[in-house]
């Protein structure tokens, strides 16, 4: 009886065993599909995007109260009534620093990043850059003193400097049709949005409840787990022929391409109001309202409805009508200004959140209708590799967030708050008709890339370019015969080296035949 007992438990085991293979390799089938991946890879992106954003505004409802305690046990108590007030300006330039010094130095990182980005793909980058925040989150959520917070701040302007910048550009790799690439990357700005808004709460009240370490602990934790779940889709450590990937443009010739520089003038422009407005509001609203810090905390909350309205609505208008891009963009500029300058305008709190909600409406409007306009330039005028592209993207944003936490203080000191916000109303409203220097951009005719040399069945992105290329090196070696007959090209990846290295998607080349 027991051998019989023993031998059909082992059936058992045996036959969970061969179930969970099968799952396992119904798993991994299912995972190489490319719609299927691809689905995955947006996931994985905007969970990145979402932890980053997250990272960024978590420490708004923290920091201060985290800053007054470190004070408080390395001051002396002899001396506290007569430098309370000087205590208290000090920790507000504590603060400004501390929020400025993630974006200043993803700043000077992302032109060395978007270069990377483009010679070793989009993969690598963004592991590092998710290993990188998790490491940022951990020394955040031990930080002793204001040094330890400082440089758990910088690392992860490090690190968002690589996961921002190719997670954005994979998204817009993976997606090449126009239509579903401006979903893609809306709902990634919807991530972004979310993330924004709804770390400081989030962040409060774990600090109130559990304390200091359980916020940073807890998106350590996702981040750890989205660098997983990208090792086993993607595997970015694997054997690949890299030599054979396409050489992207360099960024400095990017960054001199007019089309390029009005669309990241533009982003830095409709995100100064934010920028400028986090570090100031909640002062001007003590000042002029008298609201309770519940309140401060929840000004900017429902402004995430209508970003995400935002978002939505120019999708469906980029589907279409793709031809209206630059005026989709230059309406939320003229929105954005309007907003701004009527935020001094208001009175109450149910006042405030009306052109807040419109200045987050505007800037939705402005990211949806330029940031798949930047692939698209490059698809049309450069190399279709993405990295510095959105590299200069990131720049861009990275300005208005590094300029706003020191500038906008000594502004409302200088000038006041009333001048600030006219200031930016002004400036997005002056800015708006410079995209209309975008106005041909969706009659560009696109060049014949190399994607579409290498594929038959259409692009689907950089690594199904490798891939061509080593399935037909196996299929037909490595000799001359598997260069000479690729379809709709004679020449194959002979024609397309050349192409490279003259400058097949140059702006000179295409600049006779850009238009239809």
């Amino acid at each position: 009886m027991a051998s019989e007992e023993t031998t059909g438990l082992a059936k058992s085991a045996a036959l969970k065993l061969s179930e969970m293979g099968e799952r396992t390799k119904q798993l991994g089938t299912a995972m190489q599909d490319p719609n299927r991946q691809r689905r995955l890879i947006l996931v994985i992106v905007c969970v990145a995007l979402l932890l980053d954003n997250m990272l960024y505004m978590v420490i708004v409802p923290i920091i201060p109260d985290y800053l007054k305690i470190i004070n408080n046990d390395t001051s002396s108590s002899t001396s506290k009534n007569s430098t309370s007030k000087h205590s208290g300006e000090n920790n507000d330039l504590k603060i400004g620093i501390l929020f400025a010094s993630k974006a200043i130095l993803q700043l000077l990182v992302n032109p060395l990043s978007g270069t990377f980005i483009d010679r070793v793909g989009y993969d690598i980058p963004l592991f590092i850059g998710l290993i990188v925040m998790f490491f940022s989150t951990c020394i955040f959520a031990f930080a002793q003193n204001y040094l330890t917070l400082f440089i758990a701040r910088s690392l992860q302007g490090l690190g968002s400097a690589f996961a921002d910048t190719s997670g954005i550009a994979m998204i817009a790799d993976k997606y090449t049709e126009e239509s579903e690439r401006s979903r893609a990357l809306g709902i990634a700005l919807a991530f972004i949005s979310f993330g924004s808004l709804v770390a400081p709460p989030f962040g409060g009240f774990l600090y109130q409840f559990v304390g200091t370490f359980m916020p940073f602990m807890v998106l350590a934790g996702i981040s750890l787990i989205d660098g997983i779940l990208l090792m086993s889709v993607m595997k970015p450590f694997t054997n690949r022929t890299r030599e054979n990937m396409p050489v992207g443009t360099p960024i400095y010739k990017l960054m001199i391409d007019p089309y390029i520089a009005v669309v990241a003038g533009a982003l830095t422009t409709c995100n100064i109001p934010l920028a400028f407005l986090e570090p100031t509001i909640a002062n001007w609203m003590e000042t002029k309202m008298g609201t309770t810090n519940f309140q401060m905390g929840l000004i900017w909350l429902p402004a995430f409805f209508p970003h995400v309205l935002g978002v939505y609505i120019t999708v469906k208008l980029a589907a279409s009508h793709p031809n209206y891009q630059w005026f989709y963009g230059a309406l939320g500029m003229v929105i954005i200004g309007a907003s701004s300058c009527t935020v001094p305008a208001c009175r109450t709190f149910g006042q405030l959140i009306a052109p807040l909600c419109g200045i987050c409406f505007g800037i939705a409007l402005v990211d949806t209708a330029l940031l798949p306009t930047l692939a698209f330039l490059v698809d049309v005028r450069h190399v279709s590799v993405y990295g510095s592209v959105y590299a200069i993207a990131d720049i861009s944003y990275c300005v208005a967030y590094a300029l706003g936490p020191i500038v906008a203080g000594q502004i409302v000191h200088d000038l006041g708050f009333v001048s600030l916000n006219l200031g930016m109303g002004l400036a997005n409203v002056l800015y708006a008709p410079a995209l209309l220097l975008l106005r041909n951009v969706c009659q560009m005719k696109p060049s014949h890339s190399e994607r579409n040399v290498l594929l038959d069945e259409g692009p689907k992105g950089l690594y199904d370019t490798i891939k061509m290329e080593e399935r037909n090196a196996k299929k037909k070696g490595t000799g001359t015969s598997s260069r000479n007959h690729m379809p709709g090209d004679e020449n194959g990846i002979d024609a397309y080296n050349q192409h490279q290295t003259s400058g097949f998607f140059s702006e000179e080349d295409s600049s006779g035949n850009e238009y239809n």
